[in-house]
């Protein structure tokens, strides 16, 4: 079921403030809106709740508030069916056998492959009908672990790499999408309907992709808790590239224990992205990462906070004032504060910045080229195929309005084995030179910025990071803090941003600001 969507009026954002200012769908007096996974399990054991009743409100959610915030592009026509089949599945199996994510609804950007009724487009026209070989690598662990598929969020299409004019959270499926909070304010891309649905209660959960930004960024702009993990912790199979040196798949929800247990449930090898999740299977911890989910995180822990340059960028009273409280609950939290901390490399970032550009313009189109041709059913099997398609039906596509310099660029782009080659190596000597002797030479467990200002230098070296709200500026947008470190560096991230979180509790539900 596809969302057509109109132009934003006023009498529509009165309707939806009504519709927020009402009393939430509850089932004997448990608030669906809000609710956690463990909320939710805790009223699923007690047979207060059903699967099918949680669907029924995400999916009366996503009537009610979709074409004003069109964070998701289709729902699952079988999700009412798959929600009888958890209810069934919980009345004959012994308690506590069943994964933390059973009978949670998820919705998944709209560049991760489902095979069921549901389209994988990347938010463009092009791939509408396509049929793809097979569920994505964490699609099938997600099902395993007994969640629902609910649908597929929007994002900016092709994951912001078809345009570089194109506003974040804009695709040619669903429009554009809206921040919740401030209707005006940029979602941020690309997983921007993955953190603008979950936001505003579309979905309990949601899952979303990271190539350079696009989980941390859409997170802290939409109040919500966004992990991106190590290279290779989660599968890309199945899912639609940019570049595999850089893209990961990580969990974005309300509370970073929702993330974590979403998290648990999509890590670990994948035969058809054998490499990269073998070298990162190292990684995960015997007993998974819930463990890590300590009141306590932050003691002992020894956090260097990166003024220069990204704290010295911060503008505006209300977020320094809020960023200065915040260095005080981490001290108070048992955390040593490195202050001032510095890349030693920071004077060549913008040709490194200049070079992952250039590196995800050669890497793009092999990539793409690569997972059209496996495609059972496509209209389009190559980035020419793509280009064609766009131009003859650019009206409909907008093309004409945002172009698509990326994809003729990466088609253009005369590159060869070496010039990778050496890009990679100068990668590696940036982050091994970088934020690596930096951690180690002050023994840091992570790295303190605001938002999602160190994307690139995490997404250069495949390293992780967590964004977790942390207040809203004055007008009511947004803004989050982020947390990042070395490869395999998440149960201590985790320790610090759910512990952070505890303390602060900042966020609240989305006000629906013009």
């Amino acid at each position: 079921m596809a969302f057509s969507y109109s132009s934003f009026n006023f009498l529509f954002l009165s309707s939806a403030l009504l519709i927020l200012s009402a009393t939430v769908t509850s089932t004997h007096h448990f608030r669906i809106k809000e609710a956690t996974i463990r909320d939710i399990q805790i009223q699923f054991k007690d047979e207060k709740l059903t699967s099918r009743q949680l669907v029924e409100f995400y999916l009366g959610e996503i009537r009610k508030l979709n074409s004003l915030l069109r964070g998701v592009i289709e729902v699952n026509p079988d999700a009412l069916f798959l929600a009888d089949k958890a209810d069934k599945e919980r009345k004959v199996k012994a308690a506590g056998t069943l994964n933390w994510l059973h009978g949670i609804p998820i919705l998944l950007k709209d560049n991760i492959a489902t095979k069921d009724k549901l389209n994988t487009t990347a938010g463009s026209f092009a791939l509408l009908g396509s049929i793809v070989p097979r569920d994505a690598g964490v699609v099938m662990k997600l099902r395993k672990a007994g969640a629902i598929i609910l649908g597929k969020a929007s994002l900016s299409e092709w994951a912001h790499f078809r345009s570089s004019g194109a506003p974040s959270g804009w695709c040619g499926r669903s429009g554009q999408g809206r921040n919740p909070y401030v209707l005006s304010a940029d979602p941020c891309g690309s997983s921007s309907g993955s953190a603008i649905s979950v936001a505003a209660n579309m979905a309990a959960v949601s899952l979303g992709t990271e190539t350079d930004a696009s989980i941390l960024c859409p997170s802290g702009s939409n109040s919500v808790v966004g992990i991106k993990p190590t290279i290779g912790l989660t599968s890309r199979s199945g899912v639609i590239p940019i570049t595999p040196r850089q893209d990961t798949v990580g969990p974005m929800c309300r509370t970073v224990a929702d993330a974590v247990y979403v998290l648990d449930a999509i890590v670990g090898f994948d035969g058809r992205d054998a490499d990269a999740t073998r070298k990162a299977s190292k990684f995960i911890p015997h007993g998974g990462y819930r463990q890590f989910l300590k009141p306590d995180g932050l003691k002992g822990k020894r956090l260097g906070i990166m003024r220069d340059p990204f704290f010295n960028s911060v503008t505006g009273t209300v977020i320094t004032q809020a960023f200065k409280h915040h260095f005080n609950t981490l001290r108070k939290g048992g955390a040593v504060l490195v202050d001032d901390v510095k890349l030693s490399n920071m004077d060549i970032f913008s040709n490194v910045s200049y070079g992952e550009q250039v590196a995800m313009l050669l890497e793009f189109k092999s990539s793409i080229d690569a997972y059209l041709k496996e495609l059972v059913v496509s209209p389009v099997r190559s980035l020419a195929d793509l280009i064609t398609f766009n131009n003859k039906f650019s009206k409909l596509e907008m093309i004409n309005e945002y172009g698509q310099d990326y994809f003729l660029a990466a088609q253009m782009i005369n590159g060869t084995v070496n010039v990778e080659k050496q890009l990679r190596k100068i990668f590696e000597k940036f982050s091994r030179e970088g934020l690596e002797q930096l951690m180690r030479k002050k023994k840091l467990d992570a790295v303190v910025t605001p938002g999602s200002d160190i994307s690139s230098v995490l997404a250069i070296g495949g390293f992780p990071g967590i964004s977790v709200p942390a207040g809203f500026d004055k007008k009511g947008v947004p803004f989050g803090i982020c947390f990042g470190g070395l490869k395999g560096s998440e149960p201590k991230l985790i320790e610090i941003a759910y512990a952070f979180e505890q303390a602060t509790n900042v966020r609240k539900p989305p006000s629906f600001k013009p």
